[in-house]
């Protein structure tokens, strides 16, 4: 069974940084892509950075290339989300999850879901 734990979130004010941890209990062939994505209220789910396990490759929205970067530490089983210059439209529950290529930012398969961890942005 794959779980997926997060960790890290907080508020934090405009311009400052947060590092969301998640913690993956093991990995199988259909956790070869690992994303972390994101939920407004009242706005649906959306995809904000995914990687390809096996090649190291990874996907960024738009709206934050260039302020978060994704990462992963294989030894110790985590993915990381580091976010720099936080605006108040980064407010959201942010969400790990894992699934089968192809890794993308739309149309991608994610099988597993983390619980969720809060980020608040105050301007």
């Amino acid at each position: 069974q794959v779980q997926l734990v997060e960790s890290g979130g907080g508020s934090v004010q405009a311009g400052g940084s947060l590092r969301l941890s998640c913690a993956v209990s093991l990995y199988v062939d259909s956790t070869n892509c690992m994303g972390w994505f994101r939920q407004a209220p009242g706005k649906e789910r959306e995809a904000v950075a995914v990687l390809n396990r096996g090649v190291g490759s990874t996907a960024y929205a738009d709206s934050v290339k260039g302020r978060f970067t994704i990462s992963q530490n294989n030894a110790d089983h985590t993915l990381y989300l580091q976010m720099n210059s936080l605006k108040t439209e980064d407010t959201a529950q942010y969400y790990c999850a894992a699934g089968s290529p192809p890794c993308a930012l739309i149309g991608g398969t994610y099988h597993w879901w983390g619980q969720g961890a809060q980020v608040t942005v105050a301007s």
